[in-house]
Parts: structure tokens; sequence; C-alpha cells
């Protein structure tokens, strides 16, 4: 692939724009020799402004979504590609999250220009759990555990049970529940569902991955060993 093309389609800008970079002299190898758009060169070896370039397609990166984002690249509040360099969202493939936490949830979220593998990752038979962390506007009754464990629970407007679910409770309006899917707003409306309300939301794991101390607003790409990670727990 000519350099030209793989800048644009790492989202540094169009074609035109890339030529520019090289032009300018700003895309050099590892050595520091300038690299010319027509030149065909190992992704490894291209630094542009003397940095390495954005990892290829095929990229997963976590992020720590803090309250009050989307997961939308139309909503004109904030969204969660505004947490990431700008040139993310000129990427070709998309850069697309992998499911959606709503604006009022924080916590983990993955990202991916791999359509292949966020098919996998959100594939209900992939069993991935995602485990979620509440705080609710009143105390448990106390059968909340037993009914979402029995894989009969149905949400309003829906006619399909959902699956079983884990519910450890930590506190008296404090829980962490455990799912294997991942329905429309399913944990706000599962406690629905028993007489209650989600005050704060917030998911702490998906698959094997945590968020081990990123700070919220941060992002990291994932690693080979993250990527075993996210699987080690699956169905």
């Amino acid at each position: 692939m000519k350099l030209v093309r793989l800048l644009a389609n790492l989202g540094y800008g169009s074609r035109r724009q890339a030529t520019l970079l090289c032009r300018e002299g700003r895309v050099t190898d590892a050595r520091g020799e300038v690299l010319y758009a027509d030149d065909v060169v190992a992704h490894a070896q291209v630094r542009v402004d003397g940095e390495p370039l954005d990892p290829p397609q095929g990229m997963l990166l976590m992020l720590h979504k803090p309250v009050g984002y989307t997961c939308s690249t139309r909503d004109p509040g904030r969204v969660v590609y505004d947490l990431l360099p700008p040139r993310f969202r000129l990427r070709t493939p998309a850069l697309s999250t992998v499911g959606r936490l709503d604006r009022d949830t924080s916590g983990l979220l993955l990202l991916t220009d791999d359509g292949a593998l966020l098919h996998r990752i959100i594939a209900p038979r992939s069993n991935l759990p995602k485990v979620y962390e509440a705080r609710l506007a009143q105390p448990l009754r106390g059968d909340e555990a037993a009914s979402f464990a029995g894989g009969t629970l149905l949400l309003e407007s829906e006619t399909t049970p959902l699956k079983p679910a884990r519910l450890d409770v930590l506190e008296p309006q404090y829980v962490r529940l455990t799912l294997t899917e991942g329905r429309y707003h399913q944990v706000r409306r599962m406690f629905a569902a028993v007489g209650n309300y989600v005050e704060s939301l917030h998911r702490s794991r998906v698959g094997g991955l945590a968020l081990d101390g990123l700070e919220a607003g941060r992002w990291r790409v994932l690693n080979a060993i993250d990527r075993r990670r996210l699987f080690e727990e699956s169905g």
C-alpha cells in the first residue's frame, strides 16, 4: 500500500492532506529519512512528526467512559469520540463502539475498526460476561437475586425472557450485576421490573478485561495479551 493511502486510511487527513504532510518533510522512516507519498513502507517503520503511526486496521481500544457522553456520532452534545484523537474519527474502516453505554452510564467501553471482532464480542453465543455496579433508589426486597437468576424475567414490551444473571449485594442499595447479554438499557429495565430504580450505573468489566485503574476519560490500545484476556471468561 502506498504511503499516502496508508496515512489517509489511518485518519491523518485526505490523500491530498497526506501528500502535503510528506511534502513538508513531516513523514519519515524510523531512521529519520524523509518519505514520499508514493513510497511503499512497512507500517512499523513510518513516523509522523517523529511519532509512530497509530495502530493499523484491526485496532481494539478500551475507554473509561465518563457520565455525560454518548456513543453516537450524530449526537449534538458530547460524544465518546471527543475523548480520542480527532483522526480516530476519520479512520477507514470506521472506528465503532462495541455495543453502547448510555449517557448516564460510566465505565468500560470497547471500540474497534475490525467488524469481525466486533461481531464476535457482541454475538449472543460468545456469552461474554459484562459486570455492572449500580446504586439503587431503594433497598432491595430480598428476592431480586433469585428473580434475576431464574431465566424467566420478562422486560416490559418484550416476549423473550432474559438469560440468567447474577446479582451480588454489596450494600443494601449498592449491587453488582453480571450479565451475558446486552439488551437496550437492560440493567435499568431489570430493576424497574422488580420495582426499583437505578440512580447510577457503572460497567467495571467485559469478559476478562477490567479498567485496572484507567481514569475516567482516558483510553489505551489493547494488545494481544489483552485480547486473549477478553475472551478468557466467555462461555
